[in-house]
């Protein structure tokens, strides 16, 4: 079982409770108010971990804009209030929703950028793409495609990867990086919309195939 399918795993249970307890946020007990009650329920602790689980999986089904306040914390189970002391504002929150992301279902694309040469670097990101937008469970698309939306360039890594490639000689010396980087970003993003459309992995893996037969070597 490799990296995507152990998260797929975890996620068929996404619609469960995460298995491994992770800490406890405790929300502060509430105020009285003047009239001797109290402004709301009071301490009531959430599981951090398993709140950013939901997080990243509203952020992932619905994109940054698409997920509301109302939608994140209804689905983390949890208040604004309690939302904004845990994960700071959205924006924070989205962040640390990418990165558990990146170290989970779109870990593909840092394995990728170890690998020998610069042609296997652009087949793993896009095979790692075609795997992980086509999951048999919901959501499907790429959140590595709702952040690039809603943030800076992602390609920077492996434009970086690439210049090392024409250095190394791995690329020829007319190769140009930055397009490169730019070419198989594209591609990863295009293949991450066709996938949330309903395109099948089967149809998108021959499209990827096919996009690298005109890959430059030495």
């Amino acid at each position: 079982m490799d990296h995507v399918d152990q998260h797929e795993e975890r996620c068929r249970c996404r619609h469960r409770r995460v298995s491994a307890a992770g800490p406890r946020v405790e929300v502060p007990p509430a105020l009285p108010t003047a009239g001797g009650g109290r402004t709301g329920a009071g301490p009531r602790g959430f599981d951090a971990e398993e709140a950013l689980e939901t997080a990243m999986l509203v952020f992932w089904e619905h994109g940054y804009e698409g997920a509301s306040l109302a939608t994140l914390t209804q689905a983390m189970g949890i208040s604004t209030t309690s939302m904004y002391a845990a994960f700071g504002n959205k924006e924070e929150l989205f962040r640390k929703a990418l990165e558990r992301y990146t170290e989970g279902p779109g870990g593909y694309l840092i394995r990728a950028l170890k690998e020998p040469t610069a042609h296997e670097v652009a087949t793993a990101i896009l095979t790692g793409t075609v795997r992980t937008t086509t999951r048999p469970t919901p959501p499907r698309g790429c959140l590595g495609v709702q952040a690039a939306l809603s943030t800076s360039d992602g390609g920077q890594a492996v434009r970086e990867r690439f210049e090392r490639a024409v250095a190394e000689g791995d690329l020829p010396p007319g190769a140009d990086p930055a397009l490169l980087a730019r070419y198989v970003t594209t591609l990863a993003f295009g293949i991450a919309v066709q996938a949330a459309s309903g395109i099948g992995r089967e149809e998108l893996q021959a499209m990827a195939d096919a996009a690298l037969r005109t890959w430059p070597l030495t």
